[in-house]
């Protein structure tokens, strides 16, 4: 089977359900940076030191393809056809940080993003789920979605900044605090 199409040529792209829009529209900003966010995932699940978190990963990166999926259909159609967000996602988002936040030191400062490589990936995926969430906004705001992926994200963001504490913690790194210069 051939993946390319030909058809992507002229700027546009289709949606589930056959419609075509511009490759710049709000709708493809949206679910392309979930589509690159779940793509940092991925990659923060390749680190060894991650090992313990790639079940929770994976779960995360269905449901950013669910996600996806609901933010590239338009057809009524169509969208019954998809699967549906999980209603629990964001709680067990919660759930996952709180877990994972029980043997971190407290946090005082700001802290800059980087340290070990695997605590960079994550502060990577953060500020891209950022974006995505973001991006989401403003789509929701012309033509709105489900808001349980705008929750979902924002919950996201925030246990992507645990994890890279805890990742911080399990590689013994420093996370090095913002200290402005006066």
């Amino acid at each position: 089977m051939r993946i390319y199409t030909r058809t992507g040529d002229d700027g546009s792209t289709g949606l589930f359900g056959g419609e075509r829009i511009g490759k710049d529209d709000l709708r493809i900003e949206a679910y392309g940076t979930v589509d690159e966010l779940n793509a940092w995932m991925g990659r923060l699940a390749t680190h060894d030191v991650a090992t313990s978190l790639r079940s929770t990963i994976l779960g995360i990166q269905s449901e950013l393809f669910t996600l996806g999926s609901h933010l590239a259909t338009t057809d009524p159609a169509w969208r019954g056809k998809l699967p549906a967000l999980d209603p629990a996602g964001p709680d067990k988002l919660e759930a996952w940080m709180d877990r994972l936040e029980e043997g971190l030191p407290e946090l005082s400062n700001f802290v800059l993003p980087g340290g070990h490589v695997a605590c960079a990936d994550a502060h990577l995926a953060r500020v891209v789920c950022r974006r995505a969430e973001r991006r989401c906004v403003a789509l929701h705001k012309v033509d709105p979605m489900d808001p349980l992926g705008l929750s979902y994200l924002n919950r996201l963001s925030d246990a992507l900044f645990i994890v890279s504490r805890w990742l911080a913690v399990e590689t013994g790194s420093e996370e090095i605090a913002w200290n402005p210069r006066s």
